[in-house]
């Protein structure tokens, strides 16, 4: 929760700074009020309680009534929450709030329809570290309720060798062999591939994951056949809601899609404010 709330402060920090002009100056006394969360699409909601906390954050006696969950799918004209408490507070806590759950919505969204494109296929989509900076323990968590499943979280976490790793290595032999002696029997060792030679070279390297980037369909059919198993295939690059069934059906195990991140639309969500 520490986290969340860091990115929650560091937000509104930077969005109301030294004051809310406008609200100061258009109240002034305080004024209780309502706010619902109006959804104005269809989407697969994540990031309610994001949403929830924000308004925590700026004044506790804000009372938040969530009427849906993250990972329900909602259609347009559903009302997410519902808030009461001091009108300034809740003004100040909109846009924050909106942008949060906007984006993480929009994100478990696109997710959804990847994962529904694989349907019956076996393969699963993955996300990429091509996160906003300072959202990505959001982002990759709005991937998992949207059905997807989280690559590494970051460089710490897993071995991913690209072309430039492989370059200053002197090569994927070097490469492979310089990260097993570095890193615990715990952690799989994963080499990114552009040709087949470079696939069969990660595979007697010893490599437990092979990504096959940029590949063509006839380039992965061959190389899933290479591998025959021995270690997993991950596809990568020119991945969309078009090829995605494509790509699934030459036999990889996991695709990534960074696009379910970096490029994501935020959902159409509104708040709404009445009398009590």
């Amino acid at each position: 929760m520490n986290q969340i709330d860091n990115i929650i402060d560091n937000a509104l920090a930077e969005d109301i700074h030294t004051g809310d002009i406008t609200t100061l100056s258009v109240l002034t006394r305080p004024r209780r009020m309502r706010a619902r969360l109006v959804a104005k699409e269809a989407m697969v909601l994540s990031g309610i309680d994001v949403a929830r906390r924000v308004f925590a954050r700026l004044d506790a006696d804000i009372t938040f009534t969530a009427e849906f969950q993250d990972g329900a799918r909602l259609e347009k004209g559903d009302i997410i929450a519902r808030m009461e408490g001091d009108a300034a507070s809740l003004l100040q806590g909109e846009r924050v709030s909106l942008n949060l759950l906007q984006r993480m919505s929009g994100i478990a969204t696109q997710t959804a329809a990847f994962v529904q494109e694989l349907e019956g296929t076996g393969a699963r989509v993955v996300d990429t570290r091509k996160t906003t900076p300072g959202l990505r323990v959001l982002e990759k968590y709005s991937v998992r309720v949207g059905g997807g499943t989280n690559h590494r979280t970051g460089l710490y976490d897993g071995v991913l060798i690209k072309e430039n790793h492989i370059a200053a290595a002197g090569g994927i032999p070097e490469a492979v062999r310089a990260a097993r002696a570095y890193i615990p029997h715990t952690l799989k060792i994963e080499v990114e591939t552009e040709t087949l030679d470079e696939v069969q070279q990660a595979l007697d390297a010893g490599a437990d994951i092979i990504m096959l980037d940029n590949m063509s369909l006839d380039q992965m059919t061959e190389a899933v056949q290479l591998i025959d198993k021995r270690a997993l295939v991950e596809a990568s690059g020119g991945v969309n809601l078009k090829t995605i069934r494509s790509i699934a059906l030459t036999g990889v195990d996991i695709i990534s899609v960074g696009a379910l991140t970096h490029s994501v639309r935020a959902t159409d969500i509104s708040m709404l404010m009445e009398d009590v």
